[in-house]
Formats: C-alpha cells, structure tokens, sequence
C-alpha cells in the first residue's frame, strides 16, 4: 500500500492545509512494525519544509483520546495519520476528533472520507483489490506466486470532503481542491 512512501506527500499536503503552523503533528501506533520509519520519514518530510513535527503514539482508543489532548495542548496546527490497520477500524471517532477540535488532518485511505474526515492522499484500495484479483487469477491458473513480481500500488488518489471542511471552519486552498481526485460536497 505505500504507506511509508506517501508520508512525506501527505505531510505537504498537510503543510498546504495548515500553512501558517509553526508546527504539525503525527500519529503512529508503537506496535506497528513500520512506526519507527514512519517517525524518521515524518521528522526528514517536515526538516524539508521548515516545520517541527511533533510525533504522537496511540495503539488503543483511550491513548487515541489522550494523543488528542497532547495534539491541542502542544497547539499543533494539523494532523497526519498514520497508517495502520487498527486506527484505519477507528476511523470514525478519528473523524469525531478532529470535528470536535477543528482540527485540519489527512489520513492515508479514502475510507476515513468516506466516514466524514477532512483529506486523504495514498493508494486507491479499489485498485490495489483488483490488482489482487488479478494476481489472484495468474495463481490459480498455475503460474508459481515466487515466479510473478511484485506489484506496487499505481493510482494514487487526493479525496477532499469540503462538507466537513465547510462543517468545521476549515479553508481548503483553491489549489489543493484544483489537484483534488474527488471533492466531496
């Protein structure tokens, strides 16, 4: 899915939300395997942009809860969610969150727009189940998993929900929308 890679595009992105924050935030979950490259290519992303990163860790609901009271009591101007399996089945009080404190974030997968968030920007999951299909297909037509190679995500999509953004006082720049794959209205 790419995750990693797209950090760095979904932190400008954020900076392009956010421009006048001296400082953004990013949420990992610590059990991740990935968290710590996460965190080295969020801190490198946010050096090239001339921003401090301030790194939040949560692996359950009520740590959530708290990397939320820390995300407004630091006064970081916006959030990057990480990717990660268990805050991708949070999504929706994700979604409360950052409406309850106006807080602009970007998620790595429409499905948090979907749920009412604000932006996403990652690889189109739609694709990357049908590349799956298809790979799926080659397999069990007897061609030897080892022998195919291997398959990276190709569409990438920017989703913008300018309901909620309308809903919770956030100015999305003409810019970002004119780039938008999807507005949501």
């Amino acid at each position: 899915m790419m995750t990693l890679e797209m950090e760095t595009k979904r932190l400008e992105l954020l900076h392009e939300l956010a421009p006048a924050s001296s400082s953004l935030a990013i949420l990992l979950n610590p059990s991740n395997a990935q968290a710590q490259s996460q965190e080295r290519e969020a801190q490198r992303a946010a050096r090239v942009i001339g921003r401090q990163v301030l790194v939040l860790k949560a692996s359950s609901e009520h740590e959530i809860e708290g990397a939320f009271a820390a995300l407004v009591r630091e006064r970081a101007g916006g959030l990057l969610v990480g990717g990660d399996p268990f805050f991708t089945s949070q999504a929706v009080l994700f979604v409360v969150l950052t409406a309850h404190h106006s807080i602009p974030t970007v998620y790595p997968f429409r499905s948090y727009v979907d749920a009412g968030g604000l932006m996403s920007y990652g690889s189109s999951l739609l694709d990357a189940y049908r590349q799956t299909g298809v790979y799926t297909g080659r397999v069990l037509k007897g061609e030897k998993p080892g022998d195919l190679p291997i398959a990276q995500p190709t569409k990438f999509e920017l989703i913008v929900n300018l309901k909620t953004a309308r809903a919770v006082g956030i100015a999305i720049p003409p810019t970002l929308l004119a780039r938008a794959d999807e507005v949501i209205e």
